[in-house]
């Protein structure tokens, strides 16, 4: 019995989060923001969930002046521990949104492969730049190289989110500036 109550809460768990999701996404094209969403899921290991959390977290993301700004909000740079000429750097500082922290380090293991455009990237990257494709080739490169050089590969996710973050800040800036551009041709 308490078995088969616990998979009755695991199914409506399940048809819970589902109907959560199907009224995102039938609010999505709607959003002002849904452009800026459709170019992000054109980027490998992100989808249209992981873009709106990552958005509605952090708000306008195209605030930052620089993506330095973004990874140090996100908590994504490292501790420093300076004492007169000796520097020392530690752990990431774990600031800012643990939500979307989260979210970039889970997107960053999909860069463990090899950089290709598989049919189901090319999907997503329809309405996109080419900007995706440059990050994966970027990203996976990097992956390799840190791992082939002895890092650990937890720490080396934690770097592909860092870089991620700042491919994310120029594609949000890049949609941004282009966003009262197309409000204005809509209405028209």
């Amino acid at each position: 019995m308490v078995l088969q109550e616990y998979i009755n809460a695991v199914k409506a768990a399940s048809r819970r989060v589902a109907d959560l999701m199907d009224q995102i996404l039938l609010a999505l094209p709607s959003w002002s923001l849904a452009p800026v969403v459709d170019s992000l899921v054109a980027l490998r290991g992100i989808d249209k969930l992981a873009v709106i959390t990552l958005l509605s977290e952090l708000g306008d993301i195209s605030r930052f002046d620089n993506p330095k700004q973004l990874m140090a909000f996100l908590g994504l740079v490292p501790s420093e521990h300076s004492t007169g000429k000796r520097r020392r750097q530690g752990a990431i500082t774990l600031t800012g949104n643990g939500y979307a922290r989260r979210i970039l380090v889970e997107s960053a293991w999909s860069y463990r492969f090899q950089a290709r455009q598989t049919m189901h990237l090319k999907r997503k990257a329809v309405n996109a730049s080419d900007d995706a494709w440059r990050a994966q080739r970027r990203l996976c490169g990097r992956y390799r190289r840190l791992i082939e050089s002895g890092k650990n590969q937890k720490l080396v996710c934690v770097a592909i989110a860092r870089e991620l973050v700042g491919f994310i800040w120029h594609i949000v800036c890049i949609e941004m500036a282009r966003l009262p551009e197309r409000q204005v041709t809509q209405a028209a």
